[in-house]
């Protein structure tokens, strides 16, 4: 699914990095040490991930996961912020879709260069192009100015079982 907008060229945005799908090499690339700043994320092996890999591509473009990369980093901390958009279709709004926005994390050495911004701001496009009419996340009170900056707006409450 292409964004209905261009990334930026480098040049643009002052910086080499660029924002893209994830690929089954990123996970040399530091994209499970990311992944555990913002939740438990044990390494996989790398067949674990390729499977993995595999099944979440085998979704299509209703799984998108985008990530931040920085060419110019040490090869194993490329990968500087990440994102996932999945798409749910609804019997609702006469067969609808509703994007959700998961999983989204920057580098602690990154934050403050919008990085997450436009991840979440291309997943947020990427959502629209596929016909969403809403796209929704869920998010600590502490990140709500932040992803008030992304365009979202608090609504209701959040509920959830664990196991």
């Amino acid at each position: 699914m292409a964004s209905t907008s261009p990334e930026p060229a480098a040049t643009e945005t002052g910086d080499s990095v660029k924002i893209r799908r994830l690929q089954i090499a990123d996970r040399e690339r530091g994209f499970l040490p990311l992944l555990s700043q913002l939740s438990s994320c044990p390494d996989l092996t790398e067949s674990e991930f390729a499977a993995c890999f595999a099944d979440l591509a085998a979704l299509g473009d209703d799984h998108v996961i985008l990530v931040a990369e920085d060419p110019a980093a040490a090869p194993e901390r490329r990968i500087l912020s990440t994102g996932c958009l999945f798409v749910e279709r609804k019997f609702l709004r006469g067969g609808g879709k509703v994007g959700h926005v998961e999983d989204v994390v920057v580098d602690a050495a990154a934050r403050g260069r919008g990085l997450g911004l436009r991840v979440v701001r291309r997943l947020v496009e990427i959502a629209k192009g596929a016909g969403c009419y809403k796209v929704i996340l869920d998010c600590t009170p502490e990140l709500r100015a932040y992803y008030a900056k992304c365009g979202f707006v608090e609504k209701g409450v959040q509920m959830a079982v664990y196991f």
